[in-house]
């Protein structure tokens, strides 16, 4: 672990301070949605309907990942990085004063912009600084303080719209990217090593060789794989727990939140399978586990079709499965190729996004107000997203060919 050569002597040293600010950095997604999602009801009292606000936001920063990712590759991941924390916080602050809803949509999809740039740099970063069979274990420390904020973010913006107002969330997250800002300037130095002399700095092709990578192609589709699962399960679980099965939003609450407790666990436990397994048989693992919570949710579809708990526990175990893809598929994606590390990151995220949305809107299409499909439209996508998994880790990864990255991961 040792700083990116080429850094200026007088220039942070990003190693040092890496290891707490990616957790931060990666937990500006959760501040940006799910502090949001308890303010939509009072957006929509005062602007109309909140719904194209976070539909702008995600598309956003699902398309922009694509722009980032290059910039970053030919800028370096500091300049990409500091500017898109600063337009995080202006778009933030303009939020709190949006007289419109056209404006909040506007101010939104600067905001995902900003998002794609701060979570490309993030995860390239991690690549920059460590060895392949580094990364999963940097990815999941960092997705365990994402975790926790996910924990949190929730509880902290709907005590904000409850005591303040909708707009102290806008707030709350300006100041998040202020002081975000101000840590990555004094203790951020760019990681992105300098090409060789006479070297164009952003070869012609690139993208080309990151899709004819055999090992970006297989992680990245594990990433987009488990997030279509947990994608297709927050979309519609609100509609399931409380249009179906009776919850109230109190009750239903706490279930994204033991969702996020799991999370946190699985992400911690993936750290230590890592050094005992190696990547791929942890996989394997994670995607057993994957298959075996939908199954295991879709049994109480079958013989218990009103009841909360096999729900809950199916989803539990999928949680487990995705703490472990998550690390390994991001990670994974960019092992191979440490010269295209924004490209990679970009383009895996973009595909994590693509995935859910397809996945989720599809899914979306068998749930009606009288819920007669009951659970399954929920459960569904997720069992198809463990068969995905269970394929991909036991047929696609371990016929992978042996270059250094699969030395470095192995056992």
């Amino acid at each position: 672990m040792s700083a990116a050569a080429g850094v200026p002597p007088s220039a942070p040293s990003p190693a040092i301070s890496f290891a707490l600010l990616l957790p931060l950095l990666l937990a500006a997604q959760p501040v940006a949605t799910d502090s949001y999602l308890p303010a939509l009801p009072e957006i929509a009292r005062d602007l109309g309907s909140a719904s194209a606000s976070l539909t702008a936001f995600v598309l956003a920063f699902g398309f922009a990942q694509l722009a980032c990712g290059p910039l970053a590759d030919r800028i370096g991941r500091r300049p990409v990085l500091l500017t898109g924390l600063a337009v995080y916080a202006l778009a933030s602050a303009g939020g709190v004063f949006a007289p419109s809803m056209a404006w909040l949509v506007a101010l939104r999809v600067l905001h995902g912009f900003a998002m794609a740039a701060i979570l490309v740099c993030a995860r390239a970063a991690v690549r920059d600084l460590y060895p392949a069979h580094e990364g999963p274990h940097i990815m999941a420390r960092g997705l365990t303080g994402l975790g926790i904020v996910a924990l949190f973010a929730p509880v902290m913006g709907a005590f904000a719209v409850e005591e303040l107002g909708w707009r102290w969330v806008l707030g709350g997250m300006a100041v998040y990217a202020l002081v975000l800002w101000a840590m990555c300037h004094r203790w951020f130095g760019e990681t992105l090593r300098p090409p060789a002399a006479g070297a164009a700095a952003a070869p012609q092709g690139s993208l080309r060789e990151v899709f004819a990578s055999a090992s970006f192609r297989a992680w990245a589709s594990v990433a987009a794989s488990t997030y279509a699962g947990i994608f297709s399960f927050l979309l519609l679980s609100p509609m399931v727990y409380i249009g179906y099965l009776g919850l109230t939003p109190i009750q239903y609450g706490w279930i994204p939140a033991g969702g996020s407790l799991v999370y946190i666990f699985s992400t911690t436990m993936c750290r230590r399978l890592l050094r005992r397994r190696g990547a791929v048989r942890t996989v394997q693992l994670g995607a057993t586990l994957s298959l075996a919570g939908p199954l295991l949710a879709a049994l109480g579809c079958w013989l218990l079709p009103l009841s909360v708990w096999p729900l809950l526990l199916g989803h539990g175990v999928y949680c487990l499965g995705h703490g472990i893809h998550q690390p390994c598929g991001q990670a994974g994606a960019v092992g191979d190729l440490p010269h295209l590390a924004g490209r990679a990151v970009s383009w895996s995220g973009f595909g994590m996004m693509v995935a859910g949305f397809v996945v989720g809107q599809t899914a979306a299409t068998f749930i009606d107000p009288a819920s007669s499909n009951g659970a399954w439209p929920m459960v569904v996508p997720m069992a198809l997203a463990g068969a995905s998994l269970m394929l991909i880790a036991f047929f696609w990864l371990p016929r992978l060919p042996v270059t250094s990255v699969r030395k470095e991961i192995a056992p």
